[in-house]
């Protein structure tokens, strides 16, 4: 069986594979769409053709939407040209149950796919019909947090933005210069409504694509790009909204055994590829059953019935609340914690570390411990029912292949979040944050695991991570098996509060840090008995 139009046709072939195929014309819904476009998306890989792809699925089925989603690329066109293009835009997604069972479907929802190149006329003129088109309802985005970033580290814009915000809006090449050069060809056709909606795994995702989009349009406007009244329009969340929202599911590269089963089912050209922009993606997509996705209800346009495809809609503090408890306390916090670990114990799989008596006892103590007792109730979620699945479902799913060194791909990203709000409640409550031990601890472990050297003194390659390099180098005098060549390289470190959100020597943790640290450099099997060590004490 081929996955595309022509394929789907055998439809006896496919059940006696044991795997769902949509009830729906997946090649009118296509032509439906392309006449007239409802809903965008940019950033079109792995968590976007599962997730997104079966709600909009869902409600097809159900009958209750009648237009695919128009799937753009701004980044890695090779997606587009052999992910989507030779299987006629469709995505094969496989769950892994944590009881070993599987559920395969096809989704047929993702009816058109675009590259967003300037270069492209073809290309370009078409997304720009696309957004000048009224019925544009939403616009959403899973484009991870750099693809909102327009300043490096040094507060200085990006090359590629500088040319954009330069070349103004008919020859752009960042997602943001795309995407305020698609709003302002709406504006000039009519100045319509529409949503844009960010759906990536960051704080306040929609304040920073709202920012991201301003900031551009304002320098359009300084340089004479575009006109003052492009400015206002986008200024108007009555017209042109950023609903914020929080979303949560486990999607990691797509697996080789996976592909493996899918064509000893008789299902064709199912391997994974990786692109030249180093993009691992496949015909399919493998991830977790469980999602959430809560979403504020900002929509100027109108919208699809999201929430009859299991979207929870909400004010925007419940958005905050939802995001919050997730990314501060029940879950990224107990990923970030273990992830180092369990590279340096040896893990390879993360799902393998769980049952470790002290990573187990670590991520209880990160997460309900010392997260939970201090998160806000968003209402609509449990936050204890919801850590409860984190660790007792979803992370020991061995099923689910992800790996410990992607949970490590750009920790230091997310520390202010992942422990900094925890800290700044305690250091509120309390004057200080000194009693916490399990997020001292995975402070620690990760810049242990920043040495390169696991617990048996066997070398590893870090995860990518923009700053891991940088702290690398500034810990390169520091050895395994002697503590005392630690001096005062961990200082500035634990004092920058960009990394950890807050200035960790002013709210009393930077000793015990690095105290810890110090310990966990002893020598081969110090991690380990380190950890061990102050876990006890706390029982």
């Amino acid at each position: 069986m081929k996955l595309n139009y022509q394929g789907l046709k055998d439809t006896a072939a496919w059940a006696k594979a044991g795997i769902e195929l949509p009830p729906y014309d997946v090649e009118a819904l296509a032509k439906a769409t392309v006449a007239d476009p409802r809903w965008v998306h940019f950033g079109i890989g792995n968590i976007f053709r599962i997730f997104v792809g079966s709600i909009e699925d869902r409600l097809l089925r159900e009958g209750l939407m009648d237009r695919g989603i128009t799937c753009v690329e701004t980044f890695d066109y090779d997606v587009v040209d052999k992910i989507y293009t030779p299987y006629d835009n469709l995505a094969l997604a496989v769950y892994l149950k944590s009881d070993g069972t599987v559920d395969r479907q096809v989704l047929g929802g993702l009816s058109e796919a675009i590259k967003a190149q300037s270069s492209d006329p073809a290309a370009w003129a078409r997304l720009k019909a696309v957004f000048e088109n009224p019925g544009l309802q939403l616009v959403t985005f899973t484009i991870t947090e750099k693809g909102y970033a327009l300043r490096n580290t040094e507060g200085r814009y990006f090359g590629y933005v500088q040319a954009d915000m330069d070349n103004g809006p008919e020859v752009v090449t960042g997602a943001m210069g795309v995407v305020t050069a698609m709003l302002y060809a709406r504006y000039l056709a009519g100045k319509k409504p529409l949503a844009l909606v960010s759906m990536d795994n960051v704080a306040r995702n929609g304040e920073k694509l709202r920012n991201s989009v301003m900031e551009t349009a304002m320098v359009w406007k300084e340089l004479g790009h575009v006109d003052a009244g492009f400015v206002e329009y986008v200024s108007d969340e009555s017209v042109v909204s950023f609903p914020w929202t929080m979303i949560d599911k486990i999607t990691p590269r797509p697996s080789v055994d996976v592909a493996n089963a899918l064509e000893a089912s008789g299902v064709e050209a199912m391997q994974p590829v990786v692109t030249n922009k180093h993009t691992y993606i496949a015909p399919f997509v493998n991830a977790e059953g469980p999602q959430y996705l809560v979403v504020e209800d900002n929509f100027p346009n109108g919208r699809p019935p999201l929430e009859k495809g299991g979207v929870f809609m909400a004010d925007r503090v419940t958005v905050n609340r939802s995001e919050r408890m997730k990314v501060t306390a029940c879950l990224n916090p107990i990923h970030t914690a273990l992830g180092p670990y369990d590279v340096m114990l040896g893990y390879e799989l993360f799902a393998d570390g769980m049952p470790d008596p002290e990573l187990s006892r670590l991520a209880d103590q990160v997460g309900y411990k010392e997260g939970l007792p201090v998160v806000e109730d968003p209402g609509i979620l449990s936050p204890k029912a919801f850590i409860d699945e984190v660790i007792h479902e979803r992370f020991p799913n061995k099923y689910l292949g992800d790996t410990s060194q992607r949970i490590c791909t750009d920790a230091s990203q997310g520390m202010a979040f992942r422990f900094g709000e925890t800290i700044k409640a305690y250091v509120a409550k309390e004057g200080t944050a000194g009693r916490l031990t399990g997020i001292p601890l995975a402070i620690a472990g990760w810049l242990r695991y920043l040495l390169k050297i696991d617990d048996d003194g066997n070398p590893y390659t870090l995860a990518p991570d923009p700053l891991a390099p940088v702290l690398a180098e500034q810990l390169s005098n520091v050895k395994i098996g002697d503590p005392d060549s630690l001096t005062d390289e961990l200082k500035p470190i634990l004092a920058n509060a960009n990394i950890w959100g807050v200035n960790l020597k002013e709210v009393g943790l930077a000793d015990k840090i690095e105290s810890l640290f110090r310990q966990e450099i002893a020598g081969p099997g110090a991690v380990r008995a380190t950890l061990k060590k102050h876990l006890d004490a706390l029982n």
